[in-house]
């Protein structure tokens, strides 16, 4: 474990707050154009949250304020903390990259900041980020270690060859992987992703995190894609991919996961595409003999767009009753046939499950955008779900500092 930060550090990053709500985001972005002036580092990034989405540096100034705010008090950051070394693992970060990052965080910050930036501040700042990258940097060898030993596990990028490709929906595309060298592969938690790296043609290679949709197994694994209006990864697997193409894995990751036993009912709530890590939770607990009531609950915009809608029910009906499912459809189309294609109209409420789903005695797991998770997450609390039983995944970068 890192030793303490010092009482002057702590004081010094805590009165850096208000300068951070008034700069963070051009902090961030600044930090990001000097360290991509490196390309070695800047492939090491998901540049779908920098060039497609522009979305990374708000989550990074987002976390970064939240680490001044908390500096105190890091045990309210555990879980960020984690969600961090697991993308990170994802992604290969090794210890060798931390400097980099430091060196491009402190300069944005004088950059921006100007004479307000004290040799004091820059001080307190270097031993904060170093005493969270040591933490992390521990975290990540750890999992690393743990891939290692594992029964068909790897660390760093393995090949992989599409042994199927499947039309899930208008919208998602279904791509079973299947190791190269024919060998086993390391069972993922239901929940977990996949870091894909792709060698597109005319480009630097493509990183993505893809959630796993199919039932634990040692022999490969199944991702369901969206097709993104602007998505270069996803247009290239829905338009280019073919069985028998060879790509590159790193091993299972994510905190995002179901516990090995089921204490008590559980609720799978999604939207849209958010029903993959859905569906491969439902599917290792379908393996179950016997155990607590499942009702798996999941909003799409018409029959269109809905995938995996038959493997869900025949999932249930071979529950003998303990897995219950309900569809939603937005705006169904005249061929949507309520009661046999979807069962409700409209959307997914708070209220309706509330109504539909034993409220206070289930864990929740939730996955979908962040106006749908918002709306849930505070909808359920409110009802009285403690906040322990509410379990959520959502698309994008993570509010967390260094994410990738």
């Amino acid at each position: 474990m890192p030793r303490e930060l010092s009482e002057s550090t702590v004081s010094l990053v805590k009165a850096t707050v208000p300068a951070l709500q008034a700069h963070g985001l051009a902090i961030t972005r600044r930090m990001y154009e000097r360290m991509f002036q490196n390309a070695e580092i800047r492939d090491l990034f998901n540049q779908s949250h920098h060039g497609e989405t522009g979305s990374q540096p708000q989550a990074l100034a987002t976390a970064v304020l939240a680490y001044a705010q908390n500096i105190d008090n890091l045990g309210a950051l555990a879980g960020a903390v984690e969600r961090i070394a697991q993308k990170h693992v994802g992604l290969n970060i090794l210890p060798e990259h931390y400097p980099h990052v430091a060196e491009a965080l402190l300069a944005a910050i004088k950059d921006v900041l100007g004479d307000a930036a004290t040799p004091e501040i820059l001080a307190a700042w270097g031993e904060a980020y170093w005493f969270l990258a040591d933490i992390l940097i521990g975290r990540e060898s750890q999992i690393y270690s743990e891939h290692a030993a594992a029964p068909g596990g790897w660390v760093g990028w393995r090949d992989f060859i599409v042994a199927e490709k499947r039309r899930e929906s208008d919208v998602i595309t279904s791509f079973v992987l299947k190791p190269a060298d024919c060998g086993k592969t390391l069972p993922h938690r239901p929940g977990q992703y996949l870091t894909l790296r792709l060698e597109v043609p005319g480009g630097a290679p493509l990183k993505r995190n893809y959630t796993i949709s199919s039932a634990p197994g040692d022999d490969g694994y199944r991702i369901s894609v969206k097709r993104e209006p602007q998505g270069a990864a996803s247009n290239w697997l829905h338009d280019q991919a073919q069985p028998g193409d060879r790509l590159k894995a790193a091993a299972p990751a994510g905190e995002f996961v179901l516990p090995e036993t089921a204490e008590r009912p559980v609720v799978l709530v999604s939207g849209g595409v958010g029903l993959t890590p859905m569906v491969s939770m439902l599917s290792a607990l379908a393996r179950q003999s016997a155990g607590e009531a499942v009702h798996f609950v999941h909003g799409a915009l018409s029959g269109a767009t809905h995938a995996l809608g038959e493997e869900v029910r025949a999932l249930a009906k071979a529950s003998g009753g303990r897995i219950r499912t309900t569809f939603f459809y937005e705006r169904p189309r005249a061929q949507d046939v309520q009661g046999e294609t979807y069962d409700e109209a409209g959307l997914v409420t708070p209220e309706w499950l509330a109504q539909h789903t034993p409220l206070r005695d289930a864990d929740y797991f939730l996955c979908g955008p962040r106006a749908f998770l918002r709306a849930f997450v505070s909808g359920l609390v409110s009802r009285g779900v403690p906040p322990s039983r509410i379990h959520y995944e959502f698309f994008g970068p993570a509010d967390e500092l260094l994410a990738a």
